[in-house]
Parts: C-alpha cells; sequence; structure tokens
C-alpha cells in the first residue's frame, strides 16, 4: 500500500518509494525513454538512483516527484515532477516520463493535469514552465492539451542523439 495524493480516471500520482527505484533506474538507461530527458547521453549506476531518491528527501520543499501509476492495475508507468520549486516567485518546472510500454495512453496528459493540480492548489504556485525538444512531438501534445503556451525557443540549443542539435521550446502555464 502507498499514499494515493491525487487521483485521476486513468492515473494517480503517489509517493515515489526506494522500491520504485528498481524500475526508475532501467527506464533512465532505455534510450527511447532517455532520448528527451535531460543530459540524454548519460548513463545511470543503480546508486545514483539511491543518492537521487535521497536528495529528493532532503530538498522536499523546492523538488516534488510523484510516481504515476496506473489506477486498474496500481502498477507504477512513470514519474511527473515539478523541480525548482521557487515560492518566492510562485513558479515550478514540470518534468515527466513514462515507460515506453505505456506510451500513447494518456497516462503523461493526465498526470500533468494532476500535477497541476497540485502545483496550483496544494503549493498555491501561480506559474508552472516546462522545456521540451522541439522533435519530441507527443510531449509538446501534453503540454498544449494541459493548455501550456509556447513562450519562447533556444534556437539549436540541445543535442539529441540520432537528430542533431534542435530547438528547445520553452512553455508556461499560469493559474487561471
Amino acid at each position: 500500500m502507498r499514499p494515493i495524493i491525487l487521483r485521476g480516471n486513468l492515473v494517480s500520482l503517489s509517493m515515489l518509494l526506494r522500491e520504485d527505484l528498481k524500475h526508475v533506474w532501467l527506464w533512465y538507461n532505455d534510450r527511447d525513454v532517455r532520448k528527451y530527458l535531460s543530459f540524454p547521453e548519460e548513463i545511470f549506476f543503480y546508486e545514483d538512483e539511491l543518492e537521487w531518491y535521497e536528495a529528493l528527501r532532503r530538498e522536499k520543499k523546492h523538488e516534488k516527484v510523484f510516481a504515476i501509476l496506473e489506477n486498474s492495475s496500481r502498477s507504477l508507468v512513470g514519474l511527473v515532477g515539478l523541480h525548482r520549486i521557487d515560492h518566492h516567485n510562485g513558479r515550478a518546472e514540470l518534468g515527466y516520463f513514462l515507460a515506453k510500454e505505456h506510451w500513447g495512453h494518456g497516462y503523461a496528459s493526465e498526470a500533468v493535469k494532476l500535477a497541476l493540480k497540485y502545483a496550483f492548489e496544494w503549493l498555491n504556485l501561480r506559474k508552472v514552465y516546462a522545456h521540451v525538444f522541439e522533435t519530441n512531438i507527443a510531449s509538446i501534445r501534453v503540454l498544449e492539451k494541459n493548455g501550456f503556451q509556447l513562450a519562447g525557443r533556444w534556437r539549436k540549443h540541445q543535442y539529441v542523439p540520432g537528430e542533431g542539435f534542435v530547438d528547445v521550446l520553452c512553455y508556461e502555464r499560469f493559474r487561471e
């Protein structure tokens, strides 16, 4: 049993547990999943995940990472996080990913919707922003479906394996 923070129709946001790290470690080292995340070239040791988890616990005022659970099976399908939470300026950066076997089911869109609810209603933030590579069409759709607006772009800013240097798109969503 694990605490559910927010429940949606398809997925729920839950506490990230230490035992989830074995899945996260495998997913972070999957090149298809890693391709559109920060530092796509990186290779992660299991000990890196343990250190990351401990850092999350220490920095929970500024970092909130949730397990995304599929409701019918209660299985872990990915993570969604609010990063660099700045309470003074009322903003945070959104990040998320799903294991590739769970792509295309609407889980990411609903997880982002729940993360926004948490950001605006529970943390009382006024703005959530995200960065996405221009070639990550699925993620752009998730953001736009959740009311994010394109705020700018960094041209040829990030190297993506197999694609070369791509623009990084900056999206933002304000509390209504």
